[in-house]
Order: structure tokens, then sequence, then C-alpha cells
């Protein structure tokens, strides 16, 4: 538990500082890190996509993950 709200602060926290001004503060961004983890583990079973193993490998999973659900945040804030 307590390790998979640090993965996804980190991961959160990496996919704001990429995607610049789209921070949620600490607890939106550990939520944005934990949806990533999912979104992206889940986007890359369907491609047949492995990083590898471990915790590099999950953390980029999942901030690959965060930056496409903040990509789609994105999208619907413009509308």
């Amino acid at each position: 538990m307590i390790y998979t709200l640090i993965i996804g602060a980190l991961s959160g926290w990496l996919a704001g500082v990429i995607r610049q001004g789209y921070g949620f503060g600490l607890w939106g961004n550990i939520v944005i890190g934990i949806i990533g983890a999912y979104l992206g583990s889940w986007l890359f079973d369907q491609i047949g996509v492995r990083i590898g193993s471990g915790t590099v490998s999950l953390i980029a999973t999942s901030v690959i993950g965060a930056l496409v659900l903040l990509f789609l945040i994105g999208l619907i804030r413009k509308k």
C-alpha cells in the first residue's frame, strides 16, 4: 500500500514535470500516478509491449500512463 502510494506520487509528479502546468498537488499527483499505472499497464498489454521488470519499469509504465491521462484531461478541459 505505501509502496503503491510512493510509486504513484513519484510517477504523477514526474508526469506533471514533463507536462508543465498540469500538476494537481500532492494528492492529485498520487491519484494521477496510480490511475496512470493501471492505464499504462493496460495500454502496454493491448499493444503487446513489455518494458522490463522491477521498480524502474513500473515507474516508466506509470509515468507513460499518467502522461496519457494528463493528455486526455487536457482535451476535456479545453472543451
